[in-house]
């Protein structure tokens, strides 16, 4: 058990050592609570937003670490791949409930892309810093890799629908909501199919094969005791209700943050709000591989690709039928189909041999620099 902290440790600081970093960012929920029913500045109004999701999405990570660390193997994988991508999926639900479709498939598309490219990339890189290289599971990280390359093969095939017996693919700007009968079918089966994978991956991962997914654990003490069963589940439903909100407060300034900046809502799903929605994960992540735990830091970045692709994006699809104008088509742009299958070669290529250095982590930041200028300027 761990040590009481101090008597004369102040709150600030209890909170600092049980969240981290993100609960410094605390003072943006109010503050962008107070703006919204002030009818602040959209601006001002989507940067305390974006700021106040953090800090919950990273109570949301903290409580389901302490369920699971309590729920067994078993049940505890489950609760972490489950509420592991909750924060960036409340977000989407938003979002298409208010009809931005086109933001929400940047988001999913920048959320596959940033967790490769960014987190895998900064992960190798401070992860290497100081030593000549690092070793992981090759045989995990494959099996990870493999569930992505199958999702994407089926999220590329309502685009090439679209490109050949269609109207062609969206324009980055573009803001369709409705692309027929067909491709909201084949959306549909597609999604469908996605989750049944996902379900066997969950088997193969947590049951099966669940020795080959055995990534080093986090060392997660702190000077404060371990939360209990009834803390961790009050704290999960209090950290899902505080992203609703500040995702509905997010979502809401969207249209009119791009109309006044000059950029464009792709940009924003795609690289601001992907970012955004997965900053706490990110953060373990790094931290993981500079502890020399490459195994959990291949696992949280591949991993979480591979989840939004197989559990995420099918969800939205078969939400888009009760929320929002329209069904949503799993048809991204140009842009997101590229970069996607460019993050999932690399991501296959850096992990195949178990090894990784600080030099090909900078050529993985490099590579996300690249698209997010490219998707800034479409």
């Amino acid at each position: 058990m761990n040590a009481q902290p101090p008597a004369g440790t102040s709150l600030f600081r209890r909170l600092l050592d049980a969240a981290g970093w993100p609960v410094l960012l605390v003072v943006f929920i109010p503050i962008a609570v107070v703006l919204q029913f002030s009818g602040g500045g959209a601006i001002a109004i989507f940067i305390t937003a974006a700021l106040g999701v953090i800090p919950t999405a990273a109570l949301m990570g903290r409580a389901t670490e302490e369920l699971a660390a309590r729920s067994g193997p078993g049940i505890g994988g489950l609760l972490n791949v489950t509420f592991g991508n909750a924060p960036e999926l409340i977000i989407a639900l938003v979002a298409l409930s208010a009809g931005l479709q086109e933001v929400v498939k940047a988001s999913i598309a920048g959320s596959i892309i940033g967790n490769i490219l960014l987190v895998l990339g900064a992960a190798m890189f401070f992860g290497g810093l100081g030593r000549d290289e690092q070793k992981f599971s090759a045989r995990a990280a494959g099996a990870q890799t493999s569930m992505l390359f199958l999702a994407l093969a089926a999220i590329v095939m309502p685009a090439v629908y679209e490109m050949v017996a269609g109207t062609g693919l969206p324009g980055p700007t573009d803001v369709r909501v409705d692309y027929g009968l067909n491709v909201e079918r084949l959306s549909v089966v597609v999604a469908v199919v996605m989750l049944i994978a996902y379900v066997a991956g969950l088997i193969f991962s947590l049951k099966t094969h669940r020795r080959i997914f055995n990534p080093d654990p986090v060392d997660t003490q702190t000077i404060n005791e371990s939360w209990t069963t009834r803390k961790a589940i009050i704290a999960l439903a209090l950290a899902g209700v505080l992203v609703a909100v500040m995702s509905e407060i997010l979502v809401g300034s969207i249209e009119e943050t791009a109309r006044r900046l000059d950029i464009s809502e792709f940009f924003i799903g795609a690289i601001i709000v992907a970012i955004v929605g997965n900053a706490a994960e990110h953060w373990v992540a790094v931290l993981a591989a500079r502890k020399d735990q490459m195994n959990l830091a291949v696992n949280i970045s591949i991993g979480s690709s591979a989840q939004v692709a197989l559990f995420v994006a099918p969800v939205l699809i078969l939400f888009s039928h009760v929320l929002g104008p329209h069904p949503m088509a799993l048809v991204f742009n140009g842009f997101e189909l590229a970069a996607l299958i460019l993050a999932a070669l690399l991501a296959s290529q850096v992990t195949n041999d178990g090894r990784s250095t600080w030099f090909e982590g900078l050529q993985l930041l490099a590579v996300y620099v690249i698209i997010a200028f490219t998707f800034f300027i479409a």
